[in-house]
């Protein structure tokens, strides 16, 4: 797991500026490689490339990057790892290529050489971002993993192409575009996060999940800027999946599922360093750590974060499912205090606005673990690959009854609830006896579904912090990167796959797996996904709806593999998930920092926030007849990034 960066001007450069231009990117991505850096450059051809090194595998200086082929002509740097390098180093080794070392960075660029891109790209399963020059053709290629695990980021400007892993890399070049891109600011107000291919500046992008993309310097001139093309898509391989269904009963499943899943897990517990776990006590986590303690040979290291508010605390659970394994568990606690102490480290963290809030524990949470491991595997993944989440049991409900009832009338239920205070939706729902956090704000979010002409329209406005972002704006321009989903799910048989497939393109890559990699590589932590492997995704693909949920509850296939190494009782609770009581925290121990901002004058300077209407907003909030939590943390995770990144 590493930082990469690179440059390929048009013309020619000394090689002393050419270091000292992408040396500038490479130091700030110090955090995602504290154990070396590298830089290759080509004063003729005008190119340079980095990297920063968290060694894992091979750590010895034949795993070092950049790295040249055999023959020379390919030039590698390289995030990530490719899990399966020992069968491809094996085919390798078999076609008489001598390998120097041991890394995985040096089979991935000797297969590139010999097998060309097509056919590396669809032997490799690892997680990665990499760029590739090419020294005979004069081209670069960057490419990113299949569901977007490790990001990648790049700009082009007359003089050439920039790339970095992350945003306040590009920005230490001085020709980076800066201007704010304002249909961006609409969408992250409406997501919790930027969504790819768009950054939050203008002319910046990010290279979106199983995608490629080349530009050719050949007589130096790169003409019109280059396609990214997808190698392989989530849509695509349930496409397949679900024209070709499993036919076999459930017991034959859940065994051949747990089959894929141990064999996901060995692989990616190949390392040379300490290695340990995620684990909340749920069933993801508790899976892969019970699949992890049956192949290790020894005890792994569990670790897990607890809340002062008993009510959000799974840190018991997690105790007793590592107590039961065998694991040597370690427990952190956190509280709006601990939340109002990283306010000054976060937006430097996540790189651009990011305001999903269970951001502030996944970050503790890897600062303890990094104080023991240097790799850790989590769960995350599994409730878009098994079915998980609880909005897809309403959301099939919802589409059960959306064609019941005329358009107009669910409208003007849905109109009436919005503009019901949630403090009253709240106390009514509970004297009906729901047990439920903030069933109000469900409800609304339910009520905004059902309003909808279309299914997936309604889900993604059940996805969204607020139907209208642009009231808090001044430049109404938004960008709708979930536009096409409507076309690109048409053709999937039921509303589960839909709603799995919109979550797989856009909430797991641009929200989920942000918040992992920006959190765990500010402390030099590399983090493992083995739910989310496309072996095992295109397997869920060819389930019937019926194999998905079972008794009204999803991920039926992990609960049934679960079972057979964790007591039911241990792991089947209601879900918590990995919220923080920010609402209570913007009242509490936040607000006084959150009050200096969102009523600044700095909103009025700015002329991107309508500061009239954040501090509508915020008063509302503090009323406690509304939880404006998500959109008010947006705003201070916009502003903290805005201060931080562009004024500092």
């Amino acid at each position: 797991m590493c930082g990469i960066a690179g440059l390929v001007l048009r013309k020619g450069q000394p090689e002393t500026a050419l270091r000292l231009r992408v040396g500038a990117l490479n130091t700030a991505l110090a955090h995602r490689g504290p154990d070396g850096e590298g830089i290759w450059a080509d004063a003729a051809a005008g190119v340079a490339l980095a990297q920063r090194r968290l060694a894992i595998v091979d750590l010895t200086p034949t795993g070092a990057q950049p790295m040249v082929s055999q023959s020379g002509r390919h030039v590698i740097t390289y995030n990530g790892e490719i899990y399966n390098f020992p069968g491809l180093r094996h085919q390798l080794e078999e076609q008489g290529v001598g390998l120097r070392g041991t890394s995985d960075t040096e089979v991935l660029l000797e297969a590139w050489e010999r097998w060309g891109q097509e056919k590396t790209l669809a032997a490799i399963n690892g997680m990665f971002a990499f760029a590739i020059w090419d020294r005979q053709e004069s081209s670069l290629t960057l490419v990113r993993d299949r569901f977007g695990i490790k990001p990648l980021l790049w700009f082009e400007t007359p003089e050439g192409v920039f790339f970095a892993s992350e945003l306040k890399a590009l920005l230490k070049e001085p020709t980076c575009p800066r201007a704010i891109d304002q249909g961006s600011v609409a969408a992250y107000l409406r997501h919790g996060q930027v969504p790819a291919p768009w950054t939050i500046l203008e002319g910046v992008n990010k290279l979106e999940p199983g995608s490629s993309i080349t530009w050719s310097l050949q007589d130096r001139q790169m003409g019109v800027t280059a396609q990214a093309t997808r190698f392989w898509s989530p849509h695509t391989a349930m496409i397949a999946g679900q024209t070709k269904p499993s036919l076999a009963s459930f017991d034959t499943l859940v065994d051949e599922a747990e089959v894929l899943i141990g064999a996901s897990v060995e692989r990616q517990m190949i390392a040379d360093v300490p290695l340990g776990a995620f684990l909340s006590g749920g069933i993801d986590s508790s899976l892969v750590v019970a699949l992890m303690q049956k192949r290790g040979g020894r005890r792994i290291d569990t670790f897990t974060i607890g809340f002062e508010e008993p009510r959000w605390d799974e840190a018991p659970h997690a105790a007793a499912v590592a107590q039961h394994l065998g694991t040597r568990h370690h427990t952190l606690r956190t509280s709006g205090r601990d939340a109002l102490a990283l306010t000054d480290e976060i937006a430097g963290i996540y790189d651009e606005p990011f305001a999903d809030s269970s951001q502030i524990p996944t970050l503790l949470l890897c600062r303890l673990v990094r104080q023991h491991v240097s790799v850790a595997l989590s769960g995350d993944g599994g409730d878009e690959v098994f079915a998980g989440y609880e909005r897809y049991g309403w959301g099939l409900r919802l589409h059960a009854y959306q064609h019941k009832l005329p358009l107009a009338l669910r409208r003007k239920v849905s109109a009436l609830l919005s503009a019901t205070p949630l403090a009253l939706l709240d106390g009514i729902a509970k004297l009906s006896g729901s047990s439920r956090e903030h069933p109000g704000h469900k409800l609304q979010r339910l009520a905004r579904l059902a309003a909808s002409d279309s299914f997936v329209a309604g889900y993604r406005q059940f996805l969204s912090q607020t139907d209208n972002p642009q009231v808090l704006l001044v430049d109404k321009t938004e960008h709708h990167p979930m536009a096409y989903h409507d076309g690109v799910t048409a053709d999937l048989s039921n509303p589960l796959s839909r709603m799995q497939l919109i979550d797989a393109l856009s909430y797991l890559p641009d929200d989920i797996l942000v918040k992992v990699d920006r959190a765990s590589m500010s402390v030099g932590l590399e983090v493992r996904v083995p739910l989310l492997d496309p072996i095992i995704w295109e397997f869920t693909a060819q389930l019937p709806y019926d194999r998905q949920r079972k008794e009204k509850k999803g991920k039926a296939v992990l609960r049934a593999i679960l079972q057979k190494h964790v007591p039911v009782d241990l792991t089947e609770r209601p879900k918590v998930g990995f919220a923080v009581p920010l609402a209570e925290w913007l009242r509490g121990d936040l607000k006084p920092w959150a009050e200096a901002v969102l009523t600044s004058s700095s909103l009025v300077k700015d002329g991107i926030f309508n500061a009239q209407a954040v501090r509508d907003l915020w008063m509302g909030h503090l009323s406690r007849q509304y939880d404006h939590a998500p959109l008010l943390w947006s705003i201070l995770m916009f502003e903290s990034w805005r201060r931080s990144a562009l004024d500092a």
